[in-house]
């Protein structure tokens, strides 16, 4: 294929990323931008300008998806990837999709079976996959450096309090503020994954109960939630995730071997820093510390430098997929996607059920599917139906209406700022 890559982005707000690197990628030309929220679409104008590109707009879905595009980039609100990006599918395009790849086991179900019958390129946006520790972590792991994986730990912790309002909108429906405390784990589990090349196969969750100034702001669910999963090749992992107190937040993911171990760094230079220890003898252990270089060094890698640079490599590596090129091999396909997002859906029914284990299917096999294909279990009313689950295993707090309103008005000023 030499012609360009015509994609269209759904999502303007978390998009916007995306919409950077599309307009200025040698390899796509990006035609049509839909969101509900105008001023975002306008915002987005500027870089149509910037970049000469020739965009269409849309705030109604069903319109921007009659228009002609070869690939659809899901930068909507997190909950509700799977019906749009099946949808897709089934129609023909390519997709990426943004953290999280499911809300339910039956969207995971259907998912893996749009990506499987439509033959189409499906890629997982887990842009901390693609940080220059995790990508260097990946390279040495494979070069067998510290030998074969024993326990990984992965953390992101980022107290969201003061952002509340510009992410939430003071809308008490809104899929922040019925998150529960484990949903939102591939940025602390993924990396291990694709590090190791392991799946998990048991997850047992643990979580903390909903704190006062969380609640303040309209939040019910738990404040932090922790898996701690049996992986595929008998290794064990922690991933933690959640609003504790911590600044700067914790970006950090630690992977110890039969021959040595490496980390990130926990604090100031967080993923742009790698630490190694290999074991030798008594002469020859070694324990270093640098920054890793980009896999890809371009003025466009270089200016897209959101969430570690992460942003660019989600989109680059989508259209090299695309095109049948060697680098399109380091994206997350669909069995890996669901291999980071089921834990935590499995591990709050763990959380829910006294932190009873549960096994971890493997939808690389059919078989293994089936007894979740009716399953809706969440925190969503609108999917749940009848197996509804609650918001926090502690009981969550009774936020009354003015609550909302407040944060509405907190939202309201600080677009009016812009």
């Amino acid at each position: 294929m030499s012609k360009k890559i015509k994609v269209g982005v759904f999502g303007a707000f978390r998009g916007m990323t995306m919409i950077n690197v599309l307009s200025r990628h040698p390899d796509a030309e990006l035609v049509a931008i839909c969101d509900r929220y105008e001023p975002a679409l306008e915002r987005c104008k500027k870089v149509e300008a910037e970049t000469n590109a020739h965009i269409t707009y849309y705030t109604d879905f069903d319109a921007f998806f009659q228009h002609d595009m070869d690939a659809v980039v899901l930068a909507n609100y997190a909950n509700e990837h799977a019906p749009y990006a099946i949808r897709l599918l089934n129609s023909g395009r390519h997709v990426c999709s943004e953290v999280l790849p499911v809300e339910t086991m039956a969207q995971a179900v259907q998912l893996v079976e749009a990506v499987e019958n439509s033959g189409k390129i499906y890629t997982y946006a887990e842009n901390y996959c693609y940080f220059s520790a995790t990508q260097e972590m990946k390279r040495l792991y494979h070069q067998g450096l510290i030998g074969e994986f024993m326990h990984g730990e992965g953390e992101y912790v980022h107290d969201c309090e003061s952002i509340w309002p510009g992410i939430t909108y003071g809308d008490p429906d809104h899929w922040r503020n019925r998150l529960y405390s484990c949903y939102y784990c591939t940025h602390s589990l993924g990396p291990i994954i694709t590090i190791t090349g392991t799946r998990p196969v048991r997850v047992v969750g643990f979580e903390t109960p909903n704190v006062e100034n969380m609640a303040a702001k309209g939040f019910r669910g738990g404040t932090s939630g922790m898996l701690v999963m049996q992986m595929s090749n008998g290794a064990t992992v922690k991933s933690l995730n959640g609003y504790l107190k911590r600044e700067p937040g914790s970006i950090w993911y630690s992977i110890y071997g039969k021959k040595g171990m490496m980390e990130s760094d926990r604090w100031h230079e967080g993923v742009d820093r790698i630490h190694v220890f290999q074991e030798g003898n008594s002469l020859t252990d070694t324990e270093y510390s640098y920054q890793p270089k980009s896999r890809v060094d371009s003025e466009l890698s270089r200016m897209i430098r959101t969430h570690g640079g992460g942003d660019f490599y989600t989109m680059h590596y989508f259209l090299e997929k695309i095109l049948g090129r060697p680098e399109g091999e380091e994206c997350i396909d669909v069995y890996q996607a669901l291999d980071m997002g089921m834990p935590g859906i499995l591990g709050y029914k763990s959380i829910c059920n006294g932190n009873t284990p549960y096994e971890v299917p493997d939808f690389r096999d059919k078989a293994a599917r089936e007894q979740y294909r009716n399953d809706t279990r969440c925190t969503n009313p609108a999917i749940a139906g009848s197996q509804l689950a609650p918001f926090c295993s502690f009981g969550s707090p009774d936020i009354p209406a003015s609550v909302y309103e407040q944060v509405r008005r907190e939202w309201l000023q600080e677009e009016s700022e812009k």
